[in-house]
């Protein structure tokens, strides 16, 4: 199969200022930036296991005005994979599972469909089963409903594969759902009380939770849903619909020290670790973006070990730098009616652009009427594709099968645009009639053209 070319974004950008100016930088850049995604943010930068930016900005709770402060507990959304994955890798060095075991061994009666689903699958996003967000359940308010975890995967088990198994990379929440569950089954503990004995105790997090409604846990914040441009708080979601995908909430200096832990070695052996950082081999040859629990990519000619969380009322990030030495981790109050908000994966890469010591590049605006020829459906081949839209006067890109979701385009001239979550151009050309025909995505020296066909 053709290789997409978005996942080997590589490219320079300019030597910048010194490391000593990186606090005023950072300060300068967030404080103008975070407004337009949330109400307010918190930002750790560590460098060499050392914290070097750590800053709160805005307001925790609108209605009381109530100002951010650095401790404060944030929804951690998908984040919460990390955890789930490494608690199935715990396992996995006890000898209770094994990552080729069919995950029929432990769930019982879900339905082979044809094909063995092994628990790799399910860590690396490569089981085929649908994501748990499709299900339709008939009755009013579901998501606030408590579900318990086997009527959900009932539920998933009635719904056909999307593809063979190991043959595509496609992210389903469903995936972790699932190993949540059998972490139950192996280990005889709720998930909940797995992760507190043997990975919050471990390594040190007295501010990281399973969420609850109704458990007191202090410097927890309000998290918002924003609906054109308004702020609205957010509604109630159930933890039991979220489980190993998306239930964890904790804050800046307990995402730091789950870092550290990971890489000291605390939780799983190193050999097991680089595993979980090493994008998973499909069954084509062809690598993906996705190891265990984390996204594997290139950054402005560096590599990143990554993952972001969405979940209602807030977005979150953690990008891992290992060359560098450099962790990050941001925190937000809100999250946008239509899910992740590219402004904030822009932000948090341009974060990462100033922790390495290089220069932000810089967009200038163009005419909406000229932005809105290039909207359409762009084909590499016949199976892979990419759609350009225009939102609230930004172009955003997207190609789902290369690994690309939504992210914003920012333009260097009127036909030429930049992206800031992976170091590429992107060039639109007409044909001789004057209409816009394909668009160039420029990386590394090479070019790749994509047809325009919608």
């Amino acid at each position: 199969m053709k290789k997409i070319i978005f996942l080997f974004f590589v490219i320079s950008h300019f030597v910048t200022n010194a490391q000593s100016d990186l606090p005023i930088q950072l300060d300068s850049l967030i404080s103008s930036t975070y407004k337009s995604i949330s109400p307010g943010c918190v930002v750790l930068v560590a460098k060499n296991d050392s914290i070097i930016y750590k800053k709160a900005f805005g307001v925790a709770n609108i209605e009381l005005n109530v100002p951010m402060k650095p401790d404060m507990i944030f929804r951690l959304g998908s984040i919460t994979k990390q955890y789930t994955a490494v608690s199935i890798l715990q396992l996995v060095e006890q000898g209770k599972i094994s990552l080729q075991d069919s995950i029929q061994k432990f769930i019982k009666d879900f339905p082979y469909k044809g094909h063995t689903i092994t628990i790799e699958n399910l860590l690396t996003h490569t089981s085929g089963i649908v994501d748990y967000e499709v299900l339709n359940f008939p009755i009013p308010t579901a998501i606030r409903v408590d579900f318990p975890p086997k009527q959900i995967i009932d539920s998933l088990s009635k719904l056909p594969l999307d593809f063979t198994p190991s043959s595509q990379f496609h992210y389903s929440n469903s995936n972790y759902f699932l190993l949540a569950y059998i972490i139950e089954q192996v280990s005889g503990k709720s998930y909940q009380d797995y992760l507190a004995e043997n990975i919050f105790k471990p390594a040190g997090l007295t501010n990281t939770f399973y969420d609850s409604p109704t458990e007191i846990i202090p410097n927890r914040i309000n998290g918002y849903a924003k609906y054109n441009g308004k702020y609205f708080n957010a509604g109630y979601i159930s933890m039991s619909q979220v489980y190993g995908a998306g239930a964890l909430v904790s804050n800046v200096d307990d995402m730091f020290k789950w870092h550290e832990a990971l890489y000291n070695y605390k939780l799983i052996k190193k050999e097991t670790l680089e595993k979980a950082c090493t994008p998973f081999m499909l069954s084509d040859g062809t690598k993906s973006t996705y190891g265990y629990g984390w996204f594997i990519k290139n950054r402005n000619d560096y590599t990143s070990i990554e993952h972001a969380g969405g979940i209602d009322g807030f977005q979150s990030d953690e990008i891992y730098l290992p060359d560098q030495n450099i962790f990050i981790a941001t925190l937000y109050n809100s999250l946008n009616e239509g899910g992740d908000d590219p402004a904030f994966m822009a932000l948090d890469n341009d974060i990462a652009t100033l922790s390495v010591g290089k220069k932000l590049e810089h967009e200038i605006e163009v005419d909406s009427n000229i932005l809105k020829q290039y909207v359409g459906q762009y084909d590499f081949d016949k199976k892979h594709h990419a759609y350009i839209t225009l939102e609230n006067g930004q172009l955003q890109i997207e190609a789902p099968q290369g690994g690309l979701p939504k992210v914003p385009l920012f333009a260097k001239s009127e036909n030429v645009f930049f992206l800031k979550i992976i170091a590429a151009e992107v060039e639109f050309a007409k044909d001789e009639n004057g209409k816009i025909s394909q668009m160039i995505i420029h990386v590394n020296g090479e070019n790749q053209i994509c047809k325009k066909v919608k």
